[in-house]
């Protein structure tokens, strides 16, 4: 069974009638894999004053573990988005829930820092997998003209699992302490597996790739400009430990004096696989995505990540207030996500998200001003997070637009989760700054000047651009193809994914590859 997302719309029909049972399924199976995902990763930092406490960590070093689930998520990302376009959408979602599960059931069985830090490694794969895999499968299964809000319904997901989480830290750690946390986490993965196990597979990746027409040989194999000889699968191989190995050392201890140093040689490691991904025509595109996903996670993660931390150590809030704060944080993401996919069906992907993020600006340091008043300061946290991170609800569908569906879920994998090291840099950073000045003036100058910096790359269409200075023929957009109207989408050219090149063979819409 396939879902069609070419259904022609019906102008005496709501927009939520068009969309079809089989499409409302697969949107709630993907969103309780989000709800999941946002509820095993926001974990760790409700619970990191308690961790420091318990294992004898400074600020900075307790920081590092919420930084470490970012350090593999470049090869999860990668690896699950690449069986995703070779094998169907559903195999890899599968596979990352798996992972970031049992993840998140090992972090309650640690005995020390460097156990928990492995923990966190094995949740990044995952949840860069469920990223890559559960934004394809939901925007190629929705009909095209609906498909901003699409992707903001399913990433709201997220910030459900943080208000979920919130809720249990109020009754189960003052009771039972944090590792119950990660106990109770592995639960609901079995309701997940659940509804995952009779989804059809998205509707665009079916009609090109998964048809019975396509054999193995022909289907995608996004890896293959890597190994296409003994010198350069070496070599690659060589970068892909270089560059793990770099990332581990700059986020723990163990770089500790070298931190600029290896910083360099894991940026030029991950562009070197980006060029070689994007081959001729496309590499550029993926530098200049890469650098834009890692400025919006450097504006978002300082608050996301030390929101708690900020609230106990900065304001004395006792963790029934913090859960309460958290509640607005999350309840407001989780409508700004919402939000943001009528806003970006009306106006556009790109003007919705410049616009909702200069709205932002106005609430910043308002919130960190804010000390005795906990009525205030939630209204405040509700309204920011809502215009600047619930607009990341519609992040899925501007990526994934840059990229044909055959190398979709590998190109939208590598390029955001390559770019998510800024949500790993942000707490570090944030720590880091507040020993000069106060946490809450570090997280807003982060916050403050991060957001003008995607405002500008996003706004000015700047990826986009210097896309086209090496490849004229690229699309506006590979999601809602020029013509293809409300609801329809043109027949899909073949594409030849012969080794030989980075680019390949290709039609346009693959000329990137």
């Amino acid at each position: 069974m396939t879902m069609l997302p070419t259904d022609p719309p019906d102008r005496a029909r709501r927009w939520w009638q068009e969309v079809t049972p089989p499409q409302w399924k697969a949107m709630f199976a993907a969103w309780i894999g989000y709800l999941l995902d946002g509820f095993d990763f926001v974990l760790i930092t409700l619970v990191l004053t308690e961790i420091a406490a318990d294992f004898r960590l400074s600020t900075a070093t307790a920081a590092s573990l919420i930084s470490g689930a970012f350090i593999t998520r470049w090869l999860g990302g990668a690896v699950l988005g690449a069986l995703g376009d070779r094998y169907g959408r559903k195999t890899a979602m599968i596979s990352s829930i798996l992972l970031y599960s049992l993840g998140t059931f090992a972090c309650g069985f640690a005995w020390d820092y460097t156990s928990l830090f492995v923990a966190r490694l094995v949740i990044g794969l995952g949840m860069a997998g469920e990223y890559s895999a559960s934004v394809t499968y939901v925007l190629e299964s929705w009909p095209t003209r609906w498909r901003n809000r699409a992707s903001g319904f399913l990433i709201s997901g997220y910030a459900g699992g943080t208000v979920l989480a919130a809720e249990l830290y109020r009754w189960v750690v003052p009771h039972w302490g944090w590792r119950w946390m990660f106990w109770i986490g592995v639960l609901p993965v079995l309701v997940a597996l659940w509804v995952r196990r009779a989804l059809p597979e998205a509707g665009d990746w079916q009609k090109e790739i998964g048809a019975a027409t396509c054999s193995a040989e022909q289907r995608p194999n996004p890896f293959r400009p890597l190994f296409t000889g003994r010198i350069r699968s070496g070599i690659n191989v060589a970068l892909a430990v270089a560059s793990s190995a770099a990332l581990f050392c700059v986020f723990t201890p163990v770089g500790m004096g070298y931190v600029p140093w290896l910083s360099v040689i894991a940026a030029l490691c991950l562009t070197a696989f980006a060029a070689q991904l994007g081959g001729r025509r496309g590499w550029l595109l993926y530098v200049s995505l890469m650098a834009t996903v890692f400025c919006a996670f450097l504006y978002s993660w300082p608050i996301q990540a030390l929101l708690p931390t900020y609230l106990k150590t900065g304001l004395g809030y006792a963790p029934g207030q913090v859960t309460d704060v958290m509640f607005y944080a999350g309840f407001g993401t989780m409508a700004g996500c919402c939000l943001a996919g009528f806003v970006g069906d009306r106006f556009g992907t790109r003007r919705a998200y410049a616009g909702t993020l200069l709205a932002s600006l106005v609430f910043v340091f308002p919130v960190f001003a804010v000390r005795d008043s906990l009525p205030a300061l939630g209204v405040l946290i509700f309204v920011l997070l809502a215009l600047s991170q619930g607009i990341s609800g519609i992040l899925p569908k501007y990526l994934a637009g840059h990229f044909p569906t055959a190398t979709r879920a590998a190109s939208v994998g590598f390029v955001y989760n390559v770019g998510a090291l800024g949500g790993a840099v942000a707490p570090v950073l944030g720590a880091h700054l507040a020993e000069g000045m106060s946490l809450g003036r570090a997280l807003a100058v982060l916050t403050f000047g991060l957001t003008l910096v995607v405002i500008v790359l996003v706004g000015g269409n700047v990826p986009q651009r210097l896309g086209r200075s090496v490849d004229r023929q690229a699309p506006d957009d590979h999601l809602v193809p020029v013509g293809g109207g409300a609801g329809t989408l043109p027949p899909l050219p073949p594409v030849d994914f012969a080794p030989g090149s980075g680019s390949g063979k290709a039609s346009p819409e693959s000329a990137q590859w």
